[in-house]
């Protein structure tokens, strides 16, 4: 979740965090969705049918700075690939690599220390 998208931002195990709330989950049908799924006439919460979930997605900034990543990575990747422009990277041969050789291209036999931005397992 980025700081522009709905939900409270919130801190859980010492981490940010974006609430999410799909539109059938109990507590939405609490704050009145519940006629989207033909339970308004329900007051009983126990007998709500929840078609949906709450959960919480890691916080990752604001919008721009995920961009400015996802442009740096894809400045990297073409840069991999020898393309000088989005034209040349529609026409680079893509290589198919093994799980191992996935698992080697990452960083193992190490704990990481410092996290980095737009990094991942």
């Amino acid at each position: 979740g980025v700081e522009e998208s709905p939900g409270e931002t919130i801190i859980y195990q010492g981490r940010k965090f974006k609430s999410y709330r799909g539109m059938g989950s109990i507590e939405a049908m609490q704050k009145g969705s519940k006629d989207r799924y033909f339970q308004d006439t329900e007051d009983d919460i126990a007998k709500l049918v929840p078609e949906g979930i709450s959960a919480r997605v890691p916080y990752k900034g604001t919008l721009n700075e995920v961009i400015y990543q996802l442009v740096g990575g894809l400045r990297a990747g073409m840069g991999y690939c020898g393309a000088k422009n989005l034209e040349a990277l529609s026409k680079a041969k893509f290589v198919k690599i093994t799980n191992a050789g996935m698992n080697e291209s990452h960083p193992h036999d190490v704990t990481i220390t410092s996290e980095s931005p737009n990094y991942s397992r």
